[in-house]
C-alpha cells in the first residue's frame, strides 16, 4: 500500500483488461538418434541431453556428420571390351537422423530439438545400457529425456524403422502414451517396412496398438531423396570391383580415366532412400507458418525429394484403411505437381471428433495455450470478478482464431462458447475447496478430403447443338 506523506492529487491505473493468451509453439519438433559426436565443451556432453539447433550448420557443429556406409560400385566390361556398364549396390542406411534432419531443413523446418542417444562408434554407451544394452533401449531413453523438455510439439524418430517390430511397437507405443499424458505433442511415424510394397498393411499399422492413436500420424511408403551417399575425406567407404580385383575410391586413378568418370558419375546418381517422417515434419512446419495450425498439413509439395519407393495410385487406397478403424497417409506422385503428402488423418480413423491431424494439433495448442495463460488464476479469489478475467481473456483469443479462419461458424457465437461460474460450472463445494472449472467449446475446421463434382448430360440439347454446328 503506498504510504502518502504530503497533501497531493495523486493517480493510479486500474487495470480492467483481462491478460491476454500468449499462445504456445505448435511446430517445434525433437528428432531422436543416433550422431557421429555429441559434442559441446567436453566429448559426449550431449548424449541425451535436448538441444535446440536452428540450422543444419550448428547440427554438424554438434553432432557431425553422416554415417560413412559402405558403397560398392562393380565395373563390367561392354562388348567393345571397354569399361563401360556400372552397377552399384543398393545402399542401405544404418544411421537415419542425419539425412532425416537435413531434409527436414530443405522442407522449411526451423528451430528443433536433437537428442542423440549415442554415436555410430558406440552406439550402445547410452544412460542405462547395463540393463537395456539394445539400441531399442537408447531410444526409449531419448524419448523419455524428451519428456522434460515442454517446447517441444512434434515427435520424430526416423530410426525407429530400424528395429525389430517388437521393439518398434513398444516404441511407438511409448510416444502416443508420453503424447497422451503430456497432452502438449503429437507423433510423426514412419510405416514399419515403409520402403517395400505391403498389399496388406494391416500387419504393420497394427503395431501401433490401440491407445491413444488420435495423438499421431503415419506416413507411407519411404521416399528417394535428391541426397548422395556420403563420401567421408578419405573416401575409404567406396569400393570398386574392376576386373574381379577391389580398389579403393583413391585408387581408381590408376585405372584410367575412362574408370574414373564412370565411378564419379555412378556416385553422383547414387541417391539416399530415407522415411519420410524428416521431409513431412518440414512439411508441418510451412504449413503451420503459412496457414495455421488448423490448416491440415497435406497436399504440400515436398522438396528434396525424387519419388516415393512405392507407387500409390487410387486403388491402393483400400489397403491404407486397416478394417477402417486406422489409417495412414501416403506420399504420392501427383502429375504437375510433383510428391505431395497426401493424407491428413490421423491413426484413429474411428474417433470421427480427432480423424484430422489438423484437429487434433489445434485442440493441443489452445489447450495448452489457456493452460500457461491462466496459470495467474492460482490463488487469487475465488470469486465472480477472477471467473469474468478469465471469461473474458479466452473469448478475447478465440474471436481472434475466429478471425483467423480457424474455427467454424458466421458468427463468434457460432464459433465457441466460453462457461465460468456458480451454477453453470461449479458449486458451492467447488468454490470452498478451491476450484475454478471453465467449460470451452470450440467448433473447429474439419479437412475437406472429398470433392465431389456431378455431371449431367442432356441428349435432347447434344442434338440440337450438333444440327446447329
Amino acid at each position: 500500500m503506498i504510504a502518502y506523506r504530503n497533501p497531493e492529487v495523486s493517480f493510479g491505473d486500474i487495470c480492467v483488461l483481462p491478460p491476454p493468451v500468449v499462445e504456445v509453439e505448435t511446430a517445434v519438433p525433437a528428432f531422436v538418434g543416433y550422431t557421429a559426436k555429441a559434442t559441446s565443451k567436453v566429448s559426449g556432453d550431449l548424449i541425451l541431453v535436448p538441444t535446440k539447433i536452428g540450422s543444419m550448420r550448428e547440427f554438424e557443429n554438434l553432432f557431425g556428420l553422416p554415417y560413412d556406409n559402405e558403397v560398392t560400385i562393380t565395373i563390367h566390361k561392354n562388348s567393345d571390351n571397354e569399361s563401360g556398364i556400372c552397377s552399384t549396390s543398393e545402399v542401405t542406411l544404418k544411421y537415419l537422423l542425419y539425412y532425416s534432419v537435413k531434409i527436414y531443413f530443405e522442407n522449411g523446418g526451423g528451430p528443433c530439438y536433437i537428442i542423440s542417444v549415442g554415436t555410430y562408434q558406440n552406439p550402445q554407451q547410452v544412460l542405462l545400457k547395463q540393463y537395456y544394452g539394445s539400441i531399442h533401449a537408447g531410444l526409449l531413453d531419448g524419448l523419455n529425456k524428451l519428456s522434460e523438455v515442454a517446447e517441444v510439439s512434434l515427435i520424430v524418430i526416423p530410426e525407429a524403422v530400424r528395429l525389430s517390430a517388437p521393439e518398434y511397437s513398444q516404441l511407438v507405443r511409448t510416444a502416443l502414451l508420453q503424447c497422451h499424458t503430456l497432452e502438449n505433442r503429437f507423433a510423426i511415424f514412419d510405416l514399419y517396412d515403409g520402403e517395400v510394397h505391403h498389399p496388406d498393411l494391416s500387419q504393420s499399422i497394427g503395431l501401433f496398438g490401440n491407445q491413444y492413436l488420435n495423438y499421431g500420424s503415419a506416413y507411407y511408403p519411404f521416399i528417394r531423396t535428391t541426397m548422395n551417399c556420403y563420401v567421408n575425406t578419405e573416401r575409404s567407404n567406396v569400393k570398386v570391383i574392376y576386373n574381379g580385383k577391389e580398389f579403393k575410391l583413391n585408387q581408381i586413378n590408376k585405372l584410367g580415366w575412362a574408370v574414373t568418370r564412370l565411378v564419379k558419375r555412378e556416385l553422383k546418381n547414387r541417391f539416399v532412400n530415407l522415411p519420410s517422417s524428416g521431409a513431412v515434419a518440414g512439411a508441418y512446419v510451412t504449413s503451420d507458418k503459412n496457414r495455421g495450425v488448423w490448416k491440415s498439413p497435406a497436399n504440400l509439395t515436398l522438396y528434396g525429394v525424387m519419388e516415393p519407393l512405392v507407387a500409390i495410385d487410387k486403388h491402393f487406397y483400400p489397403a491404407c484403411d486397416v478394417d477402417h478403424a486406422r489409417s495412414i497417409n501416403k506420399v504420392r506422385t501427383i502429375s504437375g505437381k510433383g510428391i505431395l503428402v497426401w493424407g491428413a488423418r490421423t491413426l484413429d480413423q474411428n474417433d470421427h471428433e480427432e480423424q484430422y491431424v489438423s484437429v487434433s494439433r489445434f485442440r493441443i495448442m489452445v489447450k495448452e495455450s489457456l493452460r500457461t495463460s491462466t496459470c495467474w488464476a492460482i490463488f487469487e479469489a475465488n470469486d465472480a470478478n477472477t471467473w469474468m478475467k478469465i471469461c473474458m481473456m479466452i473469448e478475447n483469443y478465440l474471436t481472434t482464431k475466429w478471425e483467423e479462419g480457424a474455427l467454424a461458424g458466421i458468427s463468434p457465437q457460432q464459433a465457441f462458447y466460453v462457461k465460468c461460474g456458480l451454477g453453470t460450472t461449479m458449486t458451492s463445494l467447488d468454490v470452498e475447496e478451491g476450484r475454478i472449472i471453465v467449460e470451452v467449446g470450440l467448433a473447429i475446421l474439419r479437412a475437406s478430403e472429398f470433392k465431389l463434382i456431378k455431371f449431367s448430360h442432356n441428349l435432347k440439347f447434344s442434338k440440337n447443338i450438333r444440327k446447329i454446328a
